[in-house]
């Protein structure tokens, strides 16, 4: 089964430029977890999608990375230890850039 958190905006202080992690600015956040199909109804049998935004708010919050890369890492390993059992992929995406609609990375880990 395929839970999926699209477009989760968290603010952070990432970005090569000492500009950019000084004054932060909102990021796009996109999870994708592959998990076995609850067995039951109930929040418990699934990935909850507040840990989920919980997980990846305090990453960003707690934390000031230059590289994409190295948020998405972070934030996959962090849910990865939140959600044990499933594959997860991370994709942010740091939108606005004065060249292209949004630049972006995917990191997966199981």
């Amino acid at each position: 089964m395929i839970v999926e958190v699209h477009g989760l905006e968290v603010f952070g202080r990432h970005g090569v430029n000492e500009d950019e992690r000084q004054a932060g600015q909102t990021f796009l956040v996109d999870v994708t977890l592959e998990r076995p199909e609850p067995g039951e109804d109930s929040i418990e049998a699934t990935a909850d999608y507040r840990v989920v935004r919980d997980v990846v708010q305090r990453i960003s919050r707690d934390n000031a990375y230059r590289l994409l890369e190295s948020f998405a890492a972070a934030a996959a390993d962090a849910l990865v230890v939140a959600l044990p059992g499933v594959t997860i992929r991370v994709r942010v995406r740091k939108p606005g850039i004065a060249w292209a609609e949004w630049a972006g990375v995917t990191v997966e880990r199981s």
